[in-house]
């Protein structure tokens, strides 16, 4: 069961129609719906056409005054195994990750600058992938997703404005494959440690005759660290497009089923001490979960300097998990199992339209989305107990511009987000609506070629999750009188300044970033747990989060690359006259890759060093820092490919998680100790 830690941020108010909010956009933002109308020298050749995806108007780029990293389809492939996609996110500044099962497949989690992942803004093409609800995504249920990327572009911060949840930390956005990349045809499987195994087959056709088509279908399998935390999943991927001489139509989906043994508690250390493997759940208590996401965008070129593209989705998630209570409290199990069900419809539609001169970038985009989740929870012994529906409306626009005078860049980003929240059960409640306005300016300063300075300061605020709202209980609780007993509902807000430098020649390329992030309201884990088991929050009085963040490549000869990405952290929450540092925040986290390639090997050894964070309020409980070494080789011959990963070289025992338990007892996650991979593929 994923961890689910929500924090609230929204400000209530009256709702406004929809009719309203579109009379709105359309006054401010016409050029959305009226694009630049096409003149005779206005012409695009279809040889001149490239994959151009809608997710190029939410991105950062080069110049922009926010700090981002961009992924690769080449850095992603090499280190790539199925492995749940946190272990390739902790390679960046500032993040963390763990493990529920210890190893890398099942559900894995991960924070950034602190902050948990339901808290980042995830994009596939422009499409919002977090859970409305509860903000959160879960990658278990598409497995081998990063299989099928071009790119993935990591925005620490506010960052620029995007659909969906807000950016409040960061934000993750995912390109889907190019379809103009060479025809390929790849089969490919791998073996591991704990009995992990995996299948997949991916065919791109290349754009030919104005057509192409990829597929990519999966199938993985682990029995996990721990006891009794197995994951079996499956996954297909797709995405067809046809281009014009002005416009282009490309159809984008992927759906996953898995299947998970649960572990998602943590472990008492004299536990662990007497078999490390111990998994503090049920071996009842597991999970299965089918997602299905299908995406259709459209672009469309009317002359040389516009672009409208625009998109629908839909996106269908259902299954269940179960929850021992018994076991929870720490009592004798019984028959009696708990089992939280759900079912949920997500659609919508977004446009946007860019107009670039070369001076001058305006891109302007409105999104309108509908979601509606069921939940059914149930007893093995007493049938169903309840049922209920949530349902979350969204409207956002957003207008941004760069404006290039000589060696400066002038950036500006306004966003509007009105959120709408209603409710179905056997209790009564008051529709609850929270509207925002997130403003984010910015200036790029370009000293030479290789060198540029930016600054950036923005606002962004969110609303509360579903969780956060009903104090962690599943079916709205009442008072004594009938009445819903509603628990977190106030807004929280963050102003991030970024400032940072950019350097680039043909030996290095470099990046250094300064962050502070001042939170209003902000909501942090409070150390209780729900009736379900879940963390719960709370708000705090005043809190913020400062650091420095480094990422350079060097690469002194041919042969030889270094590749580093660390990020030292101070922060402070203040409440009831307490101070003290917020949880699972280390201060101090560096990742250092040394990579040989010779011809066609290539060698790579990755260390990683995390220092101590503290697991309680009070800032007397901690999880110690540790030194991790992996190493990777790759040989190629001809179109067959091998390679083998072998993580935690020195066998370090290591938690990276871990929390203080309802009773008081610190409880624990421990990783995988020295574990294999090896892999083969072959290209036609």
């Amino acid at each position: 069961m994923p961890e689910l830690v929500f924090l609230a941020e929204g400000c209530s108010g009256k709702i406004v129609s929809m009719k309203t909010k579109l009379s709105l956009f359309l006054l401010l933002f016409p050029g959305t719906f009226f694009a630049q109308q096409p003149t005779p020298t206005d012409t695009l050749l279809v040889g001149e056409l490239q994959e151009i995806v809608v997710a190029a108007d939410y991105l950062a780029e080069p110049l922009s005054p926010v700090s981002y990293q961009d992924l690769t389809v080449g850095a992603i492939s090499g280190k790539n195994t199925g492995q749940e996609p946190s272990f390739i996110l902790s390679e960046t500044p500032a993040m963390t990750v763990y493990s529920d099962a210890g190893s890398y497949q099942g559900y894995s989690y991960f924070r950034l600058r602190g902050i948990d992942q339901t808290r980042l803004n995830m994009t596939l093409d422009g499409v919002p992938l977090n859970e409305p609800e509860d903000q959160g995504v879960y990658f278990s249920n598409y497995p081998d997703f990063f299989n099928s990327l071009d790119r993935v572009q990591i925005q620490r911060g506010v960052g620029t404005s995007k659909n969906g949840s807000a950016s409040y930390g960061g934000s993750l956005q995912f390109s889907s494959p190019n379809l103009f990349d060479d025809r390929r045809l790849e089969l490919g499987a791998g073996y591991g440690s704990y009995h992990t195994y995996r299948m997949y087959g991916e065919y791109n056709s290349g754009v030919k005759k104005n057509k192409g088509l990829y597929l990519r279908g999966s199938h993985l399998h682990s029995d996990g660290y721990k006891e009794h935390s197995a994951n079996t999943s499956s996954s297909v991927f797709y995405s067809g497009g046809l281009y014009f001489d002005k416009s282009s139509l490309k159809l984008t989906g992927f759906s996953g089923r898995q299947k998970n043994e649960l572990a998602w508690l943590g472990v008492p250390l004299e536990k662990i001490d007497r078999n490390p493997r111990t998994n503090g759940n049920n071996e009842r208590e597991d999970d299965q979960f089918t997602q299905s996401l299908t995406q259709l965008q459209h672009s469309w070129y009317p002359g040389k300097h516009a672009t409208l593209r625009s998109s629908i989705f839909y996106n269908h998630l259902r299954g269940n998990y179960d929850f021992d209570l018994n076991n929870f409290l720490g009592i004798p199990p019984t028959e009696e199992l708990f089992n939280y069900a759900f079912r949920s419809h997500f659609g919508g539609f977004f446009s946007t339209y860019t107009y670039e001169l070369p001076a001058l970038k305006w891109t302007t985009g409105v999104n309108l989305n509908r979601y509606g989740r069921q939940h059914t929870g149930s007893i093995s012994t007493a049938g169903e107990i309840y049922r209920n529906t949530g349902f979350k409306d969204e409207i956002a626009v957003f207008s941004k511009a760069g404006w290039q005078v000589d060696h400066l860049l002038f950036y500006i980003d306004l966003q509007y987000r009105s959120v709408d929240f209603s409710y179905d059960g056997s209790v009564d409640l008051a529709d609850r609506s929270w509207q925002f306005f997130n403003p984010k300016l910015g200036l790029t300063y370009t000293f030479s070629n290789q060198l540029s300075a930016y600054y950036s300061i923005g606002r962004t605020g969110r609303e509360p999750t579903r969780n956060d709202m009903f104090g962690g209980s599943d079916d709205l609780p009442t008072d004594s009188m009938g009445n819903p007993i509603l628990f977190i509902v106030d807004p929280e807000y963050v102003t991030d300044q970024e400032l940072g430098l950019r350097f680039k020649n043909e030996k290095w390329e470099a990046g250094l970033n300064f962050y502070y992030m001042n939170f209003r309201n902000e909501i942090v884990l409070n150390g209780q747990f729900g009736p379900n088991g879940l963390l719960l929050n709370e708000n705090v009085e005043r809190s913020y989060r400062s650091g420095l963040e480094l990422q350079f490549t060097y690469r002194p000869c041919t042969w030889l690359t270094l590749i580093n990405a660390s990020a030292f952290n101070h922060s402070r929450i203040e409440e009831q006259g307490a101070d003290f540092q917020p949880i699972l925040t280390p201060r101090l986290i560096i990742n250092q890759e040394f990579i040989v390639q010779k011809l066609t090997f290539e060698t790579a050894l990755t260390a990683r060093y995390q220092s101590s964070s503290y697991i309680d309020f009070a800032n007397e409980q901690t999880i110690d820092g540790y030194l991790l070494l992996n190493w990777r080789g790759t040989y190629r011959l001809d179109k067959w490919q091998f390679s083998l990963l072998i993580n935690n070289l020195t066998n370090t025992r290591y938690f990276n998680h871990a929390y203080v338990d309802f009773d008081g007892i610190n409880k624990y996650f421990i990783q995988a100790p020295i574990n294999f991979y090896t892999m083969v593929s072959v290209t036609f």
